[in-house]
């Protein structure tokens, strides 16, 4: 599968829900980097990851656009993050069922034909604005 192809893969799995699907994608040493917050290292810290948002957040991607450089090593997509905040997340407002819409992007590192890094920046202030309101 060539990175574009992997990139749409993990996305339409994240769109379909299917978490599980979406740890076939990366590589067993992968190193998300979110927003705010540590590095998570692994699959199994991933799949924690996952697992929280899933409690607390519905969301769907739109207006996915991936770029891949020529080695297939390196990648990056830009998209719109619509979701429902559905359970309270420490720190953060109170969920109440409010939606959102947010311009977001990743940026990836490719290692054997799997994801070795994940790195998703969005505007976190913007956010809290929305669901605050």
């Amino acid at each position: 599968m060539d990175t574009r192809a992997l990139i749409a893969a993990y996305y339409d799995a994240f769109n379909a829900g299917r978490t599980d699907e979406m740890l076939s994608y990366l590589h067993d040493e992968v190193e998300h980097h979110v927003n705010e917050g540590d590095i998570r290292r692994g699959k199994d810290s991933f799949a924690e990851f996952n697992a929280h948002m899933t409690r607390s957040y519905r969301e769907e991607l739109t207006d996915i656009v991936i770029f891949a450089n020529e080695a297939g090593d390196r990648a990056a997509a830009e998209f719109t993050v619509n979701g429902t905040y559905l359970a309270t997340d420490e720190g953060l407002p109170e969920a109440r069922g409010q939606t959102y819409k947010l311009p977001a992007g990743s940026f990836f590192t490719i290692r054997d034909g799997r994801i070795a890094r994940v790195t998703t920046y969005y505007n976190l202030a913007e956010w809290t604005r929305q669901v605050a309101g």
